[in-house]
This record gives C-alpha cells, sequence and structure tokens, in this order.
C-alpha cells in the first residue's frame, strides 16, 4: 500500500500529473471522475504567491471532491518557498509538492524547476526549509538529472529522504532532453529497489496504455505511476489501467457520447473557473485529443475552435452527436 503522511492511496495509486495550463480544476475534474487517485495542481510560483499575483493565487483553487490533493510550488530561494508553503498551509491541501523537474526555459532561467538539478545541495536546502516550514507532507517531483553526465536521482532520492519528504515522484528524462526520446525507467527501478529507500517512488514518463503501465509495474517495482500528456483528452486512460490491472482486460475505447460528455463537463467546468471568454478560448487546446480517431471531424473541430459561445458550442456537439452514431470509435 502507498501511503504518504496519513494518506493512504491503497495499492498501486495511479497520480495526475501536474501540467502548467492544463491541470486546472476542470481538467481534474474529469481524470477524478475517471480514477486519478492523486491529483496536483498546476506549479505556482512561490514568488508569485508571495507578491499575491492573481494568476498564482487562482491556482490555489482546490475541491473537497478532489481529494486527496496536492499543491506544486516552484521557486529557486529558501525563503520564498518556506513562506509559500505556510501561505498554501492555509487553503488546506492535503500535501505539498515541490517541483524540481519543469525544464522549461522561463522557470529554469530562474533557478527553479529542473535548474535546481545542478546544484544538489541547493535543492536539499529548498527542500529542508520547506519540510520546516509546513505541517503538511511535502513530496517532491524531479528528473534523472540535467543532462547524461549528471544523472545523479540515486543521491538526490537519499538527500530528500533523509530531510523529510515523504514521497518522490521521478520523470525518467534530463533536462536536456526536455519531452524527446524514450523516458528512461532503469535509474527509477534502481532508486526504488535501493535498501536505504522507505517512501513511495512513483514513476513518471510515456505512460500512455494499460499494458505498459502493468508492464511497467512488475518490471521496475514503481509504488505507483503518474500520467500526465497521455490523459490529455483521454482522462479514460485511468479507468482503463485499473480494468486491466484487476482482470487482464483491455476496456473498449470510450462511445462517442462518453467522449462529448466528457468534453462538455470539462468545457462547463472552465467556463464556471475562469469565465466565459476565457474559459472558451483554453478549451480550444483540447477538442483535438478529445475527438481523435473520428473521421472526417474536421469540420466540427473548426467550428469549435472559433466559436466564441456556450450556446453555440453545445449546439455544436448536439450537431456531432447527430453526424456520427454513439459506438466506440477508434482511438
Amino acid at each position: 500500500m502507498a501511503k504518504i503522511g496519513n494518506i493512504d492511496l491503497g495499492d498501486f495509486p495511479l497520480l495526475l500529473a501536474p501540467m502548467e495550463d492544463v491541470s486546472d480544476p476542470p481538467f481534474r475534474a474529469v481524470c477524478k471522475e475517471n480514477g486519478a487517485d492523486l491529483m496536483y495542481t498546476e506549479f505556482i510560483s512561490s514568488e508569485g504567491l508571495i507578491r499575491d499575483a492573481i494568476k498564482s493565487r487562482q491556482k490555489l483553487d482546490i475541491f473537497d471532491y478532489e481529494r486527496p490533493i496536492g499543491i506544486q510550488i516552484f521557486g529557486g530561494d529558501e525563503e520564498a518557498l518556506a513562506m509559500s508553503a505556510r501561505i498554501i498551509e492555509a487553503t488546506n491541501p492535503d500535501l505539498l509538492d515541490i517541483n524540481f523537474g519543469c525544464p522549461v526555459k522561463k522557470v529554469v532561467c530562474k533557478g527553479a524547476g529542473a535548474g535546481v538539478l545542478k546544484d544538489i545541495d541547493l535543492m536539499v536546502r529548498l527542500t529542508e526549509a520547506v519540510v520546516k516550514a509546513t505541517k503538511l507532507p511535502v513530496t517532491v517531483k524531479t528528473r534523472l538529472g540535467w543532462d547524461e553526465d549528471s544523472k545523479n536521482i540515486e543521491t538526490v532520492a537519499e538527500r530528500l529522504q533523509d530531510v523529510g519528504i515523504q514521497a518522490l515522484a521521478i520523470h525518467g528524462r534530463t533536462r536536456v532532453q526536455m519531452y524527446k526520446g524514450e523516458a528512461d525507467w532503469t535509474l527509477i527501478g534502481k532508486v526504488k529497489n535501493n535498501p536505504r529507500i522507505r517512501i513511495p517512488i512513483f514513476g513518471n514518463g510515456d505512460i500512455d496504455s494499460p499494458q505498459k503501465a502493468v508492464e511497467y509495474k512488475n518490471r521496475y517495482g514503481v509504488d505507483g505511476v503518474m500520467i500526465g500528456r497521455a490523459a490529455i483528452g483521454y482522462p479514460w486512460i485511468f479507468r482503463e489501467i485499473k480494468h486491466y490491472r484487476a482482470t487482464g482486460e483491455l476496456l473498449p475505447p470510450p462511445t462517442l457520447d462518453e467522449r462529448i460528455a466528457a468534453c462538455l463537463k470539462h468545457l462547463h467546468g472552465a467556463v464556471q473557473w475562469k469565465g466565459e471568454k476565457l474559459g472558451i478560448l483554453e478549451m480550444r487546446r483540447h477538442y483535438a485529443n478529445y475527438l481523435k480517431g473520428l473521421s472526417h471531424v474536421k469540420e466540427f473541430r473548426m467550428r469549435l475552435v472559433s466559436t466564441e459561445s456556450l450556446a453555440e458550442l453545445e449546439q455544436i456537439f448536439e450537431d456531432l452527436r447527430g453526424h456520427y452514431s454513439a459506438l466506440p470509435v477508434a482511438v
């Protein structure tokens, strides 16, 4: 059983990765409904939080139906991270996660995210500052290292455990790789099987099918897997993995009705949370994934991404439903 502090995540939990501009409450709602066991907010800048930046504050929105949920922060300054931890504690999440993995240049340039991978001593100091500042369980998400020559994750895992983190999620790529190439899970397996490691180890990177999730569990012994890009527009991946683990059988793909229902739930949530204009705008990136595999869908997709009215969007989905039968569709 995977436990983080007093949070019992059950046997082999499936985690939704924190993804910038994706893992907002409307997206998390459809993933939770389909079986995600632990979710995180988008990462929040510790400096932005202290400055009371509106975007940072809005990312603190969490809801009881999402629990257990973690709030994720990033930053390169001990004092700012510690202060952020205290602000976050007041919003009562189940845990606090530190991002030492984001490879995006604007984050790395601030000496945060994966930028910290160049300086393990700093990573340890930043982590310890957060652990000491909060009563919440503190977890970390990171990568194998900065580049091929500095895959130091085995040392990092031991040192972060020593200063008090209660779980570690590892993305099987270096910062230099970004999201290219294949994720290398061999080092994730080594961390998990290190006799010194007592905390749960979650593997992340390229889990895009039930078969791969189960294969990697068996091969590397991880306590759970974290799924990111494969869940975008396809929240059913969580239920499919659970079904495959339980029965050894693959579920049929979601029906057209299920796709439309999930998309509409996501859309209505986005409008409710961000307002109609921004909610509609930000949903545009998701339609292609929700409708992937449907033949001749381009015309509907073009209408969906060029419409600015919620009522019109709902009508387009009705037209879509009328155009296709509700049979399962190939992905």
